[in-house]
């Protein structure tokens, strides 16, 4: 009968093990890939969302801005609409009534003429 030899492993035994060896090592440098992949998702995923809420904020103050803007261009603008005057003539509509009497033939050119000096000067 044969029995067990000792000392060094055989061909098969050391390959085996190498096997094993190169198997485990393989294992746990994908274990330890996949969660530093993890990680820096998780840190890419973090810096997006901090990118997504100051763009929100800077968003949010430049329309605050542009109403503000808005609201005073209308404030401003307000005031500068022509209002009519209080009891005053318009004179652009008296001119054209005036106009219109002498086409229709009330007023001759000397009356025309004196009424129009009347209502410029």
């Amino acid at each position: 009968m044969m029995g067990r030899r000792m000392g060094r492993p055989g061909l098969i035994g050391m390959a085996a093990r190498t096997a094993v060896v190169a198997g485990t090592a393989t294992a746990v440098s994908g274990n330890v890939q996949r969660r530093q992949m993890g990680r820096a998702q998780q840190q890419a995923d973090a810096q997006a969302y901090e990118q997504q809420q100051q763009q929100a904020q800077l968003d949010a103050a430049a329309q605050q801005a542009a109403q503000q803007a808005y609201a005073q261009q209308q404030a401003a603008a307000a005031p500068a609409a022509p209002a009519a005057p209080a009891g005053g003539v318009d004179v652009v509509a008296e001119l054209q009534k005036l106009a219109a009497l002498k086409d229709a033939g009330v007023l001759d050119d000397a009356e025309f003429a004196a009424a129009k000096a009347k209502l410029l000067g």
